[in-house]
């Protein structure tokens, strides 16, 4: 009895995809994580356009690296981790450009936001959440989206982010102590964690 491809686990799609080079397999895996990849870029970034450019290299970078894929861990966590690493690299390199990109990106992400309310992780459960993702660094921004919009746990953080789990923790809770200092809050992300 043949299992479809769509109704495979992921480990199994990678190591086969991997181990023949077969571009099917690997095309249902990029399918089913697209969304996920996309919606992470698109916290970092707060532009759409960006993010999905980040996007299409991570895939293009896990397709060359994926006989790197060893099944240790989810595979989306893997493919996290690469576009972790792809955003990062393309920030550092044009720093400046990102921080005038981050600047009229606010303004669009604050009106997709709106407009698209629910559509990703966390949005209808904090109506200002790209104010509050605005005055973070990337770093913290990208582990706090991890936690509160992905569910993420400290060491999944860590895997994806690269980071030793303490310096996970430190930047969820500079996150969180910045966003209430700034907006003079004082539970909204103290109760969550």
């Amino acid at each position: 009895m043949h299992i479809a491809a769509a109704d495979q686990h992921d480990d199994v799609l990678a190591l086969r995809a991997a181990g023949s080079g077969n571009a099917g397999d690997f095309e249902v895996l990029v399918r089913r994580h697209q969304s996920r990849v996309r919606g992470y870029l698109r916290y970092l970034t707060r532009d759409p356009a960006w993010a999905d450019d980040l996007a299409q290299d991570t895939f293009l970078r896990a397709w060359n690296k994926l006989h790197t894929y060893s099944a240790s861990g989810p595979f989306v966590a893997w493919l996290l981790r690469i576009a972790h690493h792809i955003f990062l690299r393309a920030w550092s390199k044009s720093r400046r450009e990102a921080e005038k990109r981050e600047q009229m990106a606010a303004q669009a992400w604050s009106e997709m936001h709106s407009q698209a309310s629910g559509n990703t992780p966390g949005a209808g459960e904090w109506p200002d959440l790209d104010r509050y993702l605005a005055i973070l660094s990337v770093h913290e921004r990208a582990a706090l989206v991890l936690a509160y919009a992905y569910g993420y746990s400290h060491s999944e953080i860590s895997d994806v982010s690269g980071v030793p789990v303490g310096t996970v923790k430190s930047h969820i809770h500079r996150a969180k102590s910045k966003i209430c200092t700034h907006f003079k809050l004082q539970e909204v992300l103290h109760a969550r964690g």
